[in-house]
């Protein structure tokens, strides 16, 4: 019986690390795109039941693939680790911010309508710009970011419609010039 209870108390404390492995992204410690697509539908069922608003934010660091060929992908991956802990710090309790893949994250908050999530958004894209990541003691310069918005039930009533309408956003927001919001149409 001991040892019975024993391999079961293992399982019980394993189990919490591999639920953390299989929705966290290594490199930033940012939720993953899994994470993010439970997440979505959760907030948009939550949101239907309130007759609330939900927002999301894509963002794109700017010319992210220059700048990991221009300093190395070392330099890169400090990069998106420090960006990672810049959403982290920028996040209220009940914000969800992840990593959707490459230089490209998602913001999804909870009771943000369209123009909360438009000043959330132009707020860390100002605050991306005092990131300095520095090689070597060295500083390799500031970065900036674009990002895409788009809210329930405005743009879509479906994770999978929210995410492309901020993703149409988002390049919309690249074409323009880059370092800029822009709301989904």
């Amino acid at each position: 019986v001991a040892d019975q209870l024993g391999l079961a108390v293992a399982n019980l404390e394993l189990r919490e690390p591999l639920r953390n492995q299989s929705i966290r992204d290594p490199l930033t410690g940012l939720f993953n795109r899994r994470y993010l697509e439970e997440t979505l539908e959760r907030e948009i069922r939550r949101a239907e039941r309130s007759r609330g608003a939900l927002g999301i934010v894509m963002l794109d660091l700017d010319r992210f693939k220059q700048f990991n060929d221009t300093f190395g992908h070392d330099v890169g991956d400090m990069l998106l680790r420090d960006f990672g802990r810049l959403l982290q710090g920028a996040v209220r309790l009940g914000d969800v911010a992840c990593r959707y893949g490459g230089e490209e994250f998602v913001l999804v908050l909870p009771g943000a309508d369209s123009e909360v999530t438009r000043q959330r958004a132009d707020r860390l894209r100002e605050a991306v710009k005092h990131l300095f990541v520095s090689h070597r003691g060295q500083s390799v310069g500031s970065v900036t970011v674009s990002a895409g918005i788009a809210t329930f039930p405005e743009d879509g009533t479906t994770g999978e419609a929210l995410v492309q309408a901020a993703d149409a956003a988002l390049y919309r927001a690249k074409s323009d010039g880059r370092d800029r919001v822009v709301i989904s149409e």
